[in-house]
């Protein structure tokens, strides 16, 4: 297992789809992977400290990014506080976190947002690519079955009725540096994190979700959350939430599906793999290892053992 472990290191290229607090746990568990691992971030919150500031500047959502180099961070430091600080107390900086501001900032002063996320992983020594999932504005709309069309996440996140279809509005490019890395992936990774505003923004961009169709030959894998949702993904089941990702994905199915527990209705066309990996103090959260093992454990058996 070793051998294989280290030729998957070198060998294979991986992509992890989603957005701050899942995606962040993935990234982390893959982080031996270094420069070979690519994580694509949703640009849509316009909650907290990030929806303050995309209401004043304009400008597509940091926080996501933030959040997935935070959980990114092996050797604390000066500059690592920095990013990771929050104001608190009266008046405008209130609740504000000084990375985003930051990545606002670098933003507003480079050509590309993404020069500035890689200002603050060179910053930070994070290897790991991260990249928003588009580099324009753009916010979530969400059509209920009863007719009811709800824009921006939060507002989203609130609705009571089931919803029949989402969609980015306006409709932008995906950032072509994520299409390149999702061509050339050997694996590609969705959740966990929330199904609605966190997993389908990215895959609501038509070049993405082509892009992910075209690669056949990569290990398409879906994380399901340890805990249920609120708000209409509630109303989902895992089997609907795969539908969706098919749907969005050019018809493209998922390959495996890793879970705590088996779904009362395991999906038919997917394989279900089932691990503890629950944190042992926050059950709604994976755990970083135990996370990493029982992906390194998929990959290999996928990608070499059963190649």
């Amino acid at each position: 297992m070793h051998t294989y472990q280290k030729k998957l290191y070198q060998e294979k290229k991986i992509v992890a789809i989603g957005g701050g607090h899942g995606l962040g746990r993935v990234l982390a568990a893959i982080g031996d992977f270094g420069p070979n691992a690519t994580g694509i971030v949703a640009t849509t919150d316009n909650g907290g400290s990030t929806g303050r500031i995309r209401h004043c500047q304009g400008g597509i959502a940091w926080g996501d990014m933030r959040n997935c180099i935070n959980q990114l961070i092996t050797e604390p430091s000066t500059a690592s506080m920095m990013f990771e600080y929050r104001f608190r107390g009266q008046g405008e900086l209130d609740g504000h976190n000084l990375g985003n501001l930051m990545l606002t900032a670098l933003g507003n002063l480079s050509v590309r947002p993404l020069e500035a996320i890689n200002l603050i992983r060179t910053l930070l020594n994070v290897s790991i690519n991260i990249l928003p999932m588009s580099e324009h504005p753009a916010d979530l709309t969400a059509h209920a079955i009863d007719g009811n069309v709800v824009t921006g996440e939060t507002n989203v996140d609130e609705m009571t009725e089931e919803l029949i279809r989402l969609e980015l509005s306006p409709q932008v490019p995906a950032t072509h540096e994520a299409i390149e890395a999702i061509t050339h992936a050997d694996a590609i990774l969705l959740g966990p994190g929330s199904f609605l505003t966190s997993i389908m923004p990215p895959l609501l961009l038509p070049e993405l979700g082509k892009a992910i169709a075209k690669n056949q030959r990569a290990v398409l894998m879906y994380i399901d959350n340890l805990a249920p949702e609120y708000g209409p993904a509630q109303k989902m089941d895992l089997n609907r939430k795969l539908i969706w990702c098919q749907r969005a994905c050019g018809g493209r199915r998922v390959d495996l599906v890793l879970c705590e527990t088996a779904p009362e209705v395991p999906p038919s066309d997917c394989r279900i793999i089932t691990r503890n990996m629950a944190s042992p103090d926050k059950g709604w959260r994976h755990e970083r290892e135990k996370l990493r093992q029982v992906i390194e454990e998929q990959l290999i058996n996928e990608l070499y053992e059963n190649a």
